[in-house]
């Protein structure tokens, strides 16, 4: 079952994404050479605190901290420790939450550590981000669930190929409902599977956080032994973006972003909701 959300429940959300926001632009700040990845978590954890928030990543499921650091080939749910230490020229997916009076924020992001990034790093970064932009801007009243899974797919597959061949959209992870919890009905997929059907019909008060991922190889990941740490098979570097969104009367509103994601929608002809914040 969906959960629909009221006005008011989405107001919360929206504050749970500004913290979302805010741990998004401090682990940014801190993500430089010789700095750890559980130097990142530190900085989110007390983002959170700071915010009076509560993590929900932290405990989930057995994880055992508060953001997840995938770096370079690690695709999603890398564990920070004192031992991965960021160099120059790495990229690193983090990936954070935050719960405000039982209410869930939910958001990812592709950090470039460093200089010297070869272009097709920075490329699959910008190709896997407005994928999910792409994504967001289908997220409209009446349209299908399916919608936005074209759209996010069509926006990939129209981008000229990389060097290494091709891009990989990955098949086994992807967006999600959210609300009073992280993850919740429905399942977003990245790409247009016909089996699945046209799913969900959108309407106001759907929530959902649609989070492409792609690689400059397979499509294919693997676990490692912790049991969380997701690769992808062949090595192939990997990029991971995230908004939680709010679909209301007045059209999608980008519960993680500063601006709600007003700037980026305009990009593709459509007007953000207002915030209910003010």
């Amino acid at each position: 079952m969906v959960q629909i959300k009221t006005p008011e429940q989405i107001a919360k959300m929206r504050e749970a994404g500004l913290v979302v926001a805010a741990i998004h632009a401090a682990t940014r700040e801190a993500a430089v050479p010789g700095a750890t990845t559980q130097d990142l978590d530190q900085v989110a954890r007390k983002v959170i605190a700071d915010h009076g928030a509560k993590s929900n990543f932290l405990g989930y499921g057995g994880f055992p901290a508060t953001i997840c650091t995938s770096v370079n080939e690690v695709v999603v749910h890398g564990i920070p420790d004192d031992k991965t230490v960021l160099k120059d020229g790495d990229i690193i997916s983090i990936d954070a939450g935050a719960i405000i009076d039982g209410w869930h924020g939910d958001a990812a992001y592709t950090a470039f550590v460093g200089t010297g990034h070869a272009p097709e790093v920075v490329e699959l970064s910008r190709v896997t981000e407005e994928s999910m932009w792409a994504g967001i801007a289908a997220m409209k009243v009446n349209n299908r669930l399916v919608d936005i899974s074209k759209a996010i797919e069509s926006y990939i597959r129209r981008q000229p190929r990389p060097s290494t061949g091709k891009y990989g959209i990955v098949e086994d992870y992807g967006g999600h409902g959210i609300g009073t919890e992280m993850h919740m009905d429905p399942h977003l997929l990245n790409y247009v599977a016909r089996k699945r059907g046209k799913g969900i019909k959108l309407v106001p008060g759907v929530c959902l956080a649609i989070e492409p991922m792609v690689s400059l190889g397979t499509a294919r990941t693997e676990v490692l032994a912790d049991e969380w740490t997701v690769i992808t098979t062949d090595g192939s570097w990997s990029s991971h973006w995230e908004h939680s969104i709010a679909l209301t009367e007045q059209g999608p509103l980008v519960l993680t972003a500063p601006d709600c994601g007003r700037e980026k929608l305009a990009q593709y002809g459509v007007e953000a909701a207002p915030d209910p914040l003010g």
